[in-house]
């Protein structure tokens, strides 16, 4: 009986332990979550637009043969400059040359005849007079005589047209460029009808570059480009001329020289709906050649005192841009965002972000809104996208 009682007073005593200790809460601090924070900057942002173009030299002149034979030489050396009139090629001359000995066969037996006829109508015009020989003989030979005049110019011409013949047998480069890959060989037979060019010769400085564009982005692009007084007065090129194009290649390395517009093609291309345009480039150091593909861009308009942050601040939330902003009691904001035209990793902030306000760039994952945050400020990160995209 008395050890039951013990260990009743046993059993209380230890529910009575359970509960007082599971009555005790400890209460932890939690410290503020880490973020790093940009702020937001006004800028005058260039918006640009793009188009793919391909490179063509300023003159792009095929080499073909005039006379058909066999290739008997090759003096220049591939993918070099060359200068106007150097030799390029030659074509076996030896039945040129004959055609030019037959020339010159039917040149003096006609000249031999035209002689003759003269000496006929001297000698029949004192004769005619003195009424030895009828007036008919002498005007048959004055005929004769002129006949005789036409066959020697018909064969002075066929003399001069063969001499011509043979000097196409040795080829000359018809400008100074950059001369390509021969696509015939020395023993090859070539025909100035069937045979396709021999080779192509490319003046490249300047480099041309064709691109399209839609028939909006024309109304739109000649208001702003065609009239010189429209035209930025610091966007020229190496010669001074005013210039507003660059050049992205396949590299994404912006091109040193800047461009212009040369022509517009004179209608719109009904079946695509686009127009094209060429433009120039300054090629001094030969970098650019003929078929490369690359990118024309120009500024179409500049957006003065925009709001712009990295595009890494911004997340989307069915189909909302949204940002978070620390707000003067270091606590965390949600802002609906409307965007507008991209740069590089650069947004325009058309609303929910104004100048020089504080927006979380990492750390998005550990807030929500409204609670205090630590700050570290990585507004130099913001510094540098602006100077790579040339902002000012």
């Amino acid at each position: 009986m008395g050890r039951n009682i013990i260990t009743f007073l046993f059993l209380v005593i230890l529910t009575i332990t359970l509960i007082s200790g599971c009555g005790k809460k400890e209460v932890v601090q939690q410290s503020p979550p880490e973020v790093k924070f940009i702020t937001s900057v006004q800028k005058d942002v260039p918006i640009k637009q793009e188009w793919v173009g391909q490179t063509l030299g300023a003159e792009d002149i095929e080499v073909r043969s005039r006379v058909d034979g066999i290739i008997t030489g090759i003096y220049f050396v591939e993918g070099t400059n060359i200068n106007q009139g150097a030799l390029l090629y030659t074509i076996d001359p030896n039945e040129l040359l004959q055609k030019v000995a037959n020339a010159k066969g039917t040149l003096t037996a006609a000249q031999t005849m035209l002689v003759q006829a003269e000496s006929d109508v001297k000698r029949y015009t004192p004769l005619a007079e003195q009424g030895a020989v009828s007036q008919r003989t002498l005007e048959i030979a004055v005929a004769t005589y002129d006949a005789r005049k036409g066959d020697v110019e018909s064969a002075l011409a066929s003399l001069n047209l063969a001499k011509i013949n043979l000097g196409y047998a040795s080829i000359t480069a018809p400008i100074s460029g950059v001369i390509g890959i021969t696509n015939f060989k020395v023993g090859d037979y070539v025909s100035k009808i069937t045979t396709g060019p021999l080779n192509t010769v490319s003046n490249v400085d300047p480099i041309h570059v064709r691109f399209s564009i839609s028939e909006q982005e024309y109304l739109t692009l000649i208001k702003k480009f065609m009239s010189d007084s429209k035209l930025p007065k610091k966007e020229v090129n190496d010669k001074g001329e005013k210039a507003v194009l660059e050049l992205i290649l396949a590299d994404n390395s912006i091109y040193e020289h800047t461009g212009k517009i040369n022509v517009l093609q004179r209608q719109i291309d009904p079946s695509t709906g686009t127009l094209m345009l060429e433009s120039s480039f300054p090629n001094p150091d030969k970098v650019l050649r003929p078929g490369q593909y690359a990118k024309v861009r120009t500024t179409v308009e500049t957006l003065k005192g925009a709001v712009v942050i990295p595009l890494k601040c911004m997340f989307e939330i069915q189909g909302t841009m949204q940002a978070y902003v620390i707000n003067a009691e270091n606590k965390t904001e949600l802002r609906t965002l409307k965007v507008g035209p991209k740069i590089g990793q650069l947004a325009v902030i058309e609303s929910g972000i104004k100048p020089n306000e504080k927006v979380i760039s990492e750390g998005i994952l550990k807030i929500k809104p409204g609670i205090p945050v630590k700050q570290i400020d990585s507004s130099t990160e913001l510094d540098s996208l602006i100077n790579k995209e040339g902002l000012k």
